[in-house]
């Protein structure tokens, strides 16, 4: 999830806890506001928190690429690849010419 998706979503859940938070808790339409607005506030700052953390956290660290060996796998993988083809290759002209000696006799019956 990117950064500013999970800032929307923890947003978003601090605004209803905060009006459940305020339902339960204030009295008066304007302590309902005020529940409501400092929660989401909070859950809104503290996810700003959180995404500043998990970034600092992530470092790119370099990692060993066997380019060699993927090669070697990769030209294997071509070379069985051509011979499939030849093979199928093969086989559609045999069926090809089966379907032609076929055609050739149900004229000749006909």
């Amino acid at each position: 999830m990117l950064g500013e998706n999970f800032v929307y979503f923890f947003t978003v859940q601090g605004f209803f806890v905060g009006i459940v938070f305020g339902i339960l808790k204030s009295f008066d339409a304007e302590g309902l506001l005020v529940y409501t607005f400092f929660i989401t506030t909070f859950f809104y700052l503290f996810s700003h928190i959180i995404i500043a953390m998990y970034y600092k956290t992530i470092s790119v660290k370099p990692a060993f690429f066997p380019k060699t060996e993927h090669e070697k796998e990769l030209d294997m993988f071509v070379k069985e690849i051509n011979k499939r083809e030849k093979l199928i290759d093969s086989a559609v002209k045999i069926t090809d010419m089966a379907a032609k000696m076929n055609s050739e006799e149900s004229r000749g019956l006909a």
